[in-house]
């Protein structure tokens, strides 16, 4: 499971012109899920990503978590996290996990934000071609991967 986080000021994901979610300060996070993730790798990284620490505290050190700063999660499904380009030109996505594996384990994903971790949480839709817009805050992106 990969997971890209992006700490932002404000976040928004739109489909066919219609907003379907939308953050204020929080994370954006890009969701891929693997061939032979399970909910032991979804667990292990919903309480890395509620638990990390990359907002800034009254000292200017990233101390805080998004539960720390009462924060938004926008969280959208990106099976283009697993595309592998080692051999030519165009993407294969042979590693990421089909849908009907990686919706139920995305979704898993947000209701453990919601209920374990008390995150407010919106989500663009799975499968759907979406459009993401975000201001990124300092620029701050970490890259999270169950795999490493």
């Amino acid at each position: 499971m990969r997971i890209v986080v992006q700490r932002v000021r404000e976040a928004r994901v739109e489909i066919a012109g219609e907003t379907v979610g939308r953050i204020g300060q929080g994370l954006l996070l890009l969701v891929g899920i693997a061939e032979g993730d399970t909910m032991a790798e979804v667990e292990l990284l919903a309480k890395k990503v509620a638990q990390l620490r990359i907002f800034s505290d009254e000292a200017g050190k990233m101390n805080r978590s998004v539960q720390d700063i009462e924060g938004g999660v926008l969280s959208v499904s990106q099976f283009t996290l697993y595309g592998d380009c080692r051999k030519g030109n165009r993407p294969s996505f042979v590693n990421a996990a089909r849908p009907e594996t990686a919706e139920p384990l995305y979704n898993a994903l947000n209701q453990l934000f919601r209920t374990q971790y008390g995150l407010p949480v919106e989500t663009g839709r799975f499968g759907a071609d979406m459009q993401v817009s975000l201001l990124n805050d300092g620029p701050v992106t970490i890259l999270m991967d169950t795999a490493s």
